[in-house]
């Protein structure tokens, strides 16, 4: 699958943007906060999409929480030594995260080991939870409540279109908070 197809994969999610949208928006609206992970580029991504809310879209607005589970570099590292790779993000939804949070989990192939127990865990802890996936979905497929999944071969397209959905989330979310 090319580039044009990957991106034009996007416009099947518009329901399941839609509906992420309106738990990202009742969740901070309803004063708890968002939850978002990812390795690699995905962190990178998780990073600019807590910093728009936390800080600001485009509008001048109240902040909000939106906390990026891949900072902090003790805490991960310790993490990691103590309890494996795999625990870095669960450990993390285990402190941090409460019932009406949101999870958000970013990963281009589905197959991380670590964001498929950051979902487990935010199911266990009553986080609502949306993931970005890729290609299939692979074995993160069905375990968020929303599944935002890019069909597409390069993971270069995929982590773009993450990030362009992220943006929409955000514009659609800020139009909300702005009134709140």
């Amino acid at each position: 699958m090319g580039a044009t197809e990957t991106l034009r994969s996007m416009a099947q999610l518009e329901s399941q943007i839609a509906t992420a949208a309106d738990l990202i928006a009742h969740c901070l609206t309803s004063g708890r906060k968002v939850l978002v992970c990812g390795n690699g580029g995905s962190a990178a991504d998780a990073a600019d999409f807590c910093t728009e809310f936390a800080c600001r879209f485009v509008e001048d607005r109240r902040p909000y929480p939106a906390l990026n589970l891949a900072q902090g570099g003790s805490l991960l590292t310790a993490t990691a030594n103590d309890y494996g790779f795999d625990e870095v993000f669960a450990r993390q939804i285990k402190a941090f995260g409460e019932e009406g949070d949101v999870l958000i989990c970013l990963t281009t192939s589905g197959k991380s080991e670590n964001i498929r127990r950051a979902l487990d865990e935010g199911k266990t802890r009553q986080l609502k939870t949306v993931a970005l996936l890729g290609r299939d979905g692979g074995p993160s497929r069905g375990l968020a409540d929303v599944d935002l999944i890019v069909k597409g071969d390069s993971t270069a397209r995929i982590q773009e279109a993450h990030k362009f959905i992220l943006h929409v989330l955000c514009e659609i979310c800020e139009a909300r908070l702005l009134r709140a």
